[in-house]
């Protein structure tokens, strides 16, 4: 009961989910990845555990073929599911159980995936996937919400709106960007506001926190937050408000 995008980002090789649906809360439920792996998305009669197994593969290496191929051949309720991935080099693979609810299906591009169910019709991910590719000049984040935006604007779930998600991993396990509308009659709207509100501090703060590359993050106050304020006016200058 849900539509979503997965991506690599070429210019930066960060992983991204978009999701959105007529249910409480898709993005605790849709969205798995991590940086340098890969990403996926469980949805329709959702199995979690296509999250958990499928993003063990990704990080084994697996490609996205063997991993849906993998994981639906041992559920039987794969007839209920709905799985697309997109692995570690770029590679898109879906799946579409028989008793999802139609319209039901997915399309794929250069290095990005759409997928949805109980749709209102085929012209909802044909238009968030022609959306996202048409747009490669965008930072990730908003060519992820552009992308969501068409599809709902080609009709979205048929059932209507309540909640959506967008997630990005840019280096390892640890989400650099996550933000979740549950519940909200204009979800999409709402994650645009706060995707612009987010450039603002959160998004810049998390360029501060612990890494991998920088085990320690950065932990003086005063340089952190120049830091954000100096990412802010350079974000805002280049995301002008609309009139």
């Amino acid at each position: 009961m849900t539509w979503s995008i997965v991506a690599k980002d070429e210019r930066t090789g960060a992983f991204g989910v978009a999701c959105a649906s007529r249910a409480l809360a898709v993005g605790a439920v849709v969205p798995y990845g991590a940086g340098r792996t890969g990403v996926l998305a469980t949805q329709a009669f959702a199995n979690p555990f296509y999250g958990v197994d499928g993003l063990r593969m990704l990080q084994e290496g697996c490609s996205s073929h063997d991993i849906v191929a993998s994981l639906t051949l041992a559920d039987q309720g794969r007839s209920h599911r709905q799985l697309h991935v997109v692995d570690r080099n770029g590679n898109a693979a879906s799946y579409t159980g028989t008793d999802c609810i139609g319209w039901s299906g997915a399309v794929a591009g250069p290095h990005v995936s759409v997928a949805g169910n109980m749709l209102t019709g085929p012209e909802v991910v044909e238009a968030t996937l022609r959306a996202y590719l048409a747009n490669p000049g965008l930072d990730f984040d908003e060519r992820l919400l552009v992308a969501m935006e068409a599809g709902e604007q080609a009709g979205g779930d048929k059932r209507g709106r309540q909640s959506c998600a967008m997630r990005i991993w840019s280096e390892g396990p640890v989400a650099s960007f996550d933000l979740r509308i549950d519940d909200h009659t204009d979800p999409l709207s709402e994650l645009r506001r706060l995707w612009r509100l987010a450039h603002q501090g959160y998004a810049p703060f998390q360029k501060a926190l612990a890494s991998r590359s920088q085990p320690s993050g950065c932990t003086d106050r005063e340089t952190v937050y120049r830091m954000c304020d100096d990412y802010a006016q350079a974000w805002n200058a280049r995301h002008p408000e609309p009139q």
